[in-house]
C-alpha cells in the first residue's frame, strides 16, 4: 500500500487524483454529448424546419420558425447560444406545440424514472439472491441437473426484448387473466407489468454474473480459512463471500441500470406510459427535432451520471483500485 501511495505523488492524495480524474472524462464526455446534441438538427438533410411543418406550410411560418430557433444565424454563434440557453434553463421549443422543450421533459421525466428505478430495484432484489443460491447449491460441480436449468432458463429470458416480453404480459395478464391494465399509468397496477417486462432480461443476465463471481471467490483461501474456523455458512457467504463478488455485479448493474432507461422507450410505447420514451416516439414521426434533441440530451447525461456513480461505489468498494490507476 505504502509504495502504491507514493507513485501518486508526494503531497497527493490518491483519492483527491482519482476525484480529478473522473470528473475530467465526465466533463469532456459531457461536452461531447452536448456537442453531438447540437449538431443533430444540423445534420438533417434539407430544412428541418420546412420537414417539420409540412410541405404546404406557408413560407411565413417557416421564415418565422426558423428565426425562433436561431437557425439563420451563423453557426458558432447557433453553438454558443445553444450552451447559453442549456444553462439558462432554456432548451429551445417544440416545433409541434410550441411549448418549451424543458417544461416537456420536466412533465414526462418522472414518469420515466417511475418505471426505470422500481425496475433496477427489482433486478437487483432478484438477482444477487439467486445468483448467490444458485452458486452454492451448485459449487464444485454438485447437481449439475440444477446448473442446467438455471443456466438455460436465464440465457432464454435474457434473449427476448423488452417489447417481446412486453406485449407477452399484456396478452396474458392483462387481456387474457384481467389482472392489470392494458395501458397507462393511472389504474391500480399499472406500473407491475412494465416493471416486469423491463427488469426480466437483466436480473437474468445479471444472476448468472453473480452466479459466476461468487464461484470464483469461493474458490478462494480466506474462503477456506473462514470455513475451517467453523464460522456459520450465513456468515461465509454473506459477510465474506458476497462483498468480494460485488465488484463485477456492480459495474454491470450500472451498465444495465443505463441500458434499462434507454428500454423503457420501447416498453412505453406497449403500455402506453407517459413518459420520455413514449414522448421521444412521437417526436421522431412528427419531426420535432428540438424535442428530440432534449430528450436525446437528457438519456445521455443520465448515462454519464450512472456511470460515474458507479464509479465512485466501485472506489468505496475496493480503494485500492483508485491507488494504483495512474
Amino acid at each position: 500500500m505504502t509504495s502504491a501511495v507514493a507513485t501518486a505523488g508526494p503531497g497527493s492524495s490518491p483519492w483527491l487524483s482519482f476525484g480529478i480524474r473522473r470528473l475530467g472524462r465526465f466533463a469532456v464526455s459531457l461536452w461531447v454529448l452536448v456537442t453531438t446534441a447540437f449538431l443533430m438538427i444540423q445534420l438533417i438533410p434539407g430544412d428541418p424546419v420546412r420537414a417539420a411543418l409540412g410541405l404546404t406550410a406557408p413560407a411565413e411560418l417557416v421564415n418565422a420558425r426558423r428565426a425562433a430557433l436561431g437557425l439563420d444565424d451563423p453557426l458558432w454563434k447557433q453553438y454558443v447560444d445553444y450552451l447559453a440557453g442549456l444553462f439558462s434553463g432554456d432548451w429551445g421549443t417544440s416545433m409541434t406545440t410550441g411549448v418549451p422543450v424543458a417544461d416537456v421533459i420536466g412533465d414526462r421525466l418522472s414518469a420515466t424514472l417511475q418505471l426505470a428505478l422500481p425496475a433496477f430495484v427489482v433486478v437487483i432484489a432478484v438477482a444477487i439472491p439467486l445468483g448467490l443460491l444458485f452458486a452454492v447449491l451448485t459449487r464444485g460441480g454438485r447437481r449439475r441437473g440444477g446448473e442446467l436449468a438455471f443456466t438455460s432458463t436465464t440465457v432464454l429470458l435474457a434473449a427476448i426484448p423488452e417489447f417481446l416480453v412486453a406485449v407477452a404480459l399484456v396478452a396474458f395478464f392483462a387481456v387474457r387473466l384481467g389482472w392489470f391494465p392494458v395501458a397507462g399509468s393511472e389504474a391500480s397496477g399499472a406500473l407491475v407489468l412494465p416493471v416486469i417486462a423491463l427488469a426480466l432480461g437483466p436480473a437474468s443476465v445479471l444472476s448468472r454474473i453473480v452466479r459466476v463471481e461468487t464461484l470464483s471467490v469461493l474458490g478462494n483461501d480466506f474462503i477456506r480459512t473462514a470455513r475451517a474456523k467453523r464460522l456459520p455458512a450465513r456468515l461465509v457467504y454473506l459477510r465474506h463471500a458476497l462483498p468480494n463478488a460485488l465488484t463485477a455485479t456492480l459495474t454491470m448493474g450500472g451498465l444495465m441500470l443505463t441500458g434499462m432507461v434507454a428500454g423503457t422507450v420501447l416498453v412505453e410505447n406497449v403500455f402506453a406510459w407517459p413518459g420520455l420514451g413514449s414522448t421521444i416516439t412521437q417526436s421522431i414521426l412528427q419531426k420535432d427535432y428540438p424535442q428530440v434533441q432534449g430528450i436525446v440530451l437528457v438519456y445521455g447525461i443520465g448515462v454519464l451520471l450512472v456511470n460515474l456513480t458507479v464509479d465512485v461505489l466501485l472506489a468505496v468498494l475496493d480503494p485500492r483500485s483508485t491507488i494504483r490507476e495512474n
